[in-house]
């Protein structure tokens, strides 16, 4: 089996997760700067064997697409374009940096810790990739 790889897009930060082979632990593995997101990506890929990808999709209450759509859809166009051999699955991501922040100091992170905001981004994709996981 290969990877599942989970992003928790962001215009400055995004935030990456990934399964092992089995698909049954979803780790925490980066955060990248969001400009250099697909060559991380590119990279990532042909090192490893992925077969998905997981992209947050950010809603509103009301569920209505959040302001940041625009970019997630951007950065999709342009992920097929450079790697289109592996499926894209979106994933609702509601509320995953609440869970983050509040799973930081669950861990006991101090409040320095906490303010780091890659930190955040990572365990966002993790989140995002378990909850992907559970419903399988």
């Amino acid at each position: 089996m290969a990877r599942i790889l989970a992003i928790d897009y962001g215009t400055k930060r995004t935030g990456i997760a990934v399964t092992d082979e089995l698909q049954i632990i979803a780790s925490g593995l980066t955060t990248v700067n969001t400009k250099e997101l697909i060559p991380f990506l590119k990279k990532y890929t042909a090192t490893e064997a992925v077969e998905l990808f997981l992209i947050g999709e950010p809603k509103q209450m009301d569920n209505t697409a959040s302001e940041s759509e625009v970019h997630i859809q951007k950065f999709i166009d342009t992920l097929l374009k450079e790697i289109p051999q592996i499926e894209i699955k979106r994933v609702d991501e509601r509320f995953t940096s609440k869970m983050a922040f509040q799973t930081m100091i669950d861990s006991g992170l101090k409040k320095k810790q906490r303010q780091n905001k890659a930190l955040v981004d990572e365990i966002s994709a993790t989140l995002i990739l378990q909850s992907y996981l559970y419903s399988k």
